[in-house]
């Protein structure tokens, strides 16, 4: 049975919040999530209890902790020292109504503005329907000078994705600034898991976003499992891996080709969809669902057949051949090169996670820093250090060839150690953490569990939300023409940001 190592926790004031954090930012450590909570019933007891997880390299976990009553809700802003930090305290005004003083960017970030200014979602007592305005409209940041004009991108796209505003301001096709716009849908997720028994959350984290059923459900069942004190057996954590790299692959499949399909090589996207398919076809037959649904549960994992080996070595070897092919064309080479760059020490400050921060030389990547099981010598850390789209495809490249060798090694692994008897939890009360690769990146789930096996407050956070800054600071001198490209080699979630 194997669990991981419980979080050091350190409670302080607000006074002492901005110290105790930049002592573990120094420490190397990263802030992966922010969690608040609301204790106790509105009124004049009532209090926010704000939970700061920070993550290591080696497996380390803290949690800062900091109490404030409701009817003083504030905290000294940590945006100086953490520009994440700002992104969660804008996030937790607007859900909770948590003034983080002294703020920087003091401009909403989930609520727009025709959300009631008073109207704060998250807590138990915020109205259910409330009196939404009719101006939809929020306000830019305008790019005035000789030459200069805006153009608006969205929300409504041709494709089917999710919603998303993209205002660019352009000096002939150079882009000067470009200004995005989320949070269009706010579908309440993290509302919608409280009061759901355990087992039942498991669906609802496979649906945050459709194409991570297997990162977000994993660590959802892992922050359970951390919670209750529940141990998984070796064959499960394995099968787990394996099913995480599965997601992998097809996900990194269809990125290749739909990259440079932007850059007007449709043949190979055509191609890699195939592929794609291919693998969605494998997918329901190793756990009866193309996206991979349905196979990971509290205390364990299953899969319905074996991989079929041979073929996903033949899908990953073609990948690369389809990926020189691509890159060997003048066209596409010259439309990948230098274009979009994030430079790596924009990418620090950020802290932008997945395939964009290891193209932009950052070795950042929980199956090492966070493991919950032992990869072998297969696993590597795939990096570029150019920070262009060509290093996002690169990167991408890289690790579809690492993914389709661990799949290979852990289907061994798993094949020679018999099978456990699935676990039914126990009842108990906790908090727990969960921390997972998924293919975009580093993913985090943080549950606290009440009596009864009820949920109380599931905290999620999707790489796409540390990541989304990034592109904007990548378009700088971009021309306009290669947004979508740029766009695409990031490919950060909406669905997953937009909680």
């Amino acid at each position: 049975m194997s669990r991981l190592a419980q979080p050091e926790v350190v409670r302080v004031s607000r006074d002492q919040l901005s110290e105790a954090i930049a002592a573990q930012l120094a420490r190397g450590f990263r802030l992966a999530l922010v969690a608040a909570h609301e204790d106790g019933t509105a009124g004049s007891n009532a209090s926010f209890r704000i939970v700061h997880v920070l993550l290591g390299t080696a497996g380390e976990r803290v949690e800062v902790v900091v109490e404030i009553p409701r009817a003083d809700a504030w905290l000294p802003t940590l945006a100086g020292i953490s520009y994440p930090a700002g992104r969660f305290e804008r996030e937790m005004r607007d859900l909770y109504g948590i003034v983080p003083r002294a703020h920087p960017q003091p401009y909403r970030l989930v609520r727009h503005g025709h959300w009631p200014t008073s109207f704060h979602p998250m807590l138990s007592d915020a109205d259910p329907n409330p009196d939404f305005g009719s101006h939809a409209g929020f306000p830019f940041a305008e790019v005035t000078g000789k030459g200069v004009y805006e153009i608006p991108v969205g929300p409504v796209h041709a494709g089917l994705i999710e919603p998303g505003h993209f205002r660019f301001s352009v000096v002939g096709e150079t882009i000067v600034r470009m200004y995005q716009r989320l949070y269009f849908v706010h579908r309440g997720v993290e509302k919608l898991f409280e009061g759901r028994q355990l087992a039942d959350g498991i669906a609802l984290a496979e649906r945050i976003s459709g194409d991570t059923a297997v990162g977000h459900s994993l660590a959802y069942v892992m922050a359970v499992e951390d919670a209750l004190g529940i141990g998984v057996p070796e064959r499960d954590q394995l099968t787990r891996a394996l099913l995480l790299e599965c997601e992998r692959l097809y996900n990194h499949i269809n990125d290749i080709g739909a990259i440079v399909n932007d850059a007007g090589f449709g043949v190979v996207n055509q191609h890699t969809g195939r592929l794609r398919e291919t693998l969605l076809r494998h997918n329901a037959r190793l756990t009866g669902h193309r996206l991979l649904r349905g196979a990971i549960r509290i205390g364990g994992a299953d899969l319905v057949a074996a991989p079929d080996l041979d073929l996903l070595a033949s899908v990953a070897a073609e990948a690369a051949e389809l990926a020189k092919i691509a890159t060997d064309h003048p066209m596409v080479a010259n439309r990948l090169n230098t274009t979009a760059v994030l430079p790596p020490e924009r990418a620090r400050s950020l802290g932008v996670l997945g395939y964009v921060a290891r193209a932009s030389g950052m070795a950042v990547d929980a199956r090492a820093d966070q493991p919950f099981v032992d990869l072998g010598e297969g696993f590597r850390i795939v990096t570029a250090g150019a920070g262009d789209v060509w290093s996002r495809f690169d990167v991408r490249v890289g690790e579809i060839a690492v993914a389709a060798g661990l799949v290979a090694d852990l289907s061994a692994r798993i094949a020679a150690l018999d099978a456990t008897a699935p676990l039914t939890p126990s009842d108990g009360v906790g908090a727990g953490l969960g921390v997972v690769e998924a293919w975009r990146g580093t993913l985090v789930h943080r549950v606290e569990v009440g009596p009864g096996g009820v949920l109380t407050r599931v905290k999620v956070v999707d790489p796409s939300f540390h990541t989304w800054p990034g592109l904007g600071i990548a378009l700088a001198d971009t021309i306009v023409p290669d947004f979508p490209l740029a766009n695409k080699s990031f490919n950060s979630s909406y669905a997953g940001n937009d909680l």
